[in-house]
């Protein structure tokens, strides 16, 4: 039976978090953003780093629980940083 894989086809990895968190150290592509639950004044911005300073990815947003973001497969080069600010549970889809 014929894999996704077969056909060059990669899935993109995720990781979940509730906190500021480095997500990839390198060069890679975010594929998107689900959040599952955000409460008090959530927000989330998006750095091409390892930490939370210079080259923003994406600006400080509010994020909606119960929503996917799709980022189209935007590539970063440093990394893949996030701060989170209140209380938010994201999963992360990356390669």
């Amino acid at each position: 039976m014929p894999t996704a894989s077969g056909f060059g086809i990669q899935s993109p990895t995720y990781t979940n978090i509730s906190a500021s968190a480095l997500i990839k150290t390198g060069i890679g592509r975010l594929r998107g953003i689900f959040c599952a639950s955000a409460s008090g004044t959530p927000s989330l911005k998006l750095w091409d780093n390892t930490s939370g300073a210079t080259t923003i990815l994406v600006n400080t947003f509010t994020p909606v629980a119960g929503t996917y973001y799709n980022f189209g497969d935007v590539i970063f080069g440093t990394g893949l940083y996030i701060t989170v600010a209140a209380t938010c549970d994201v999963t992360v889809f990356y390669f």
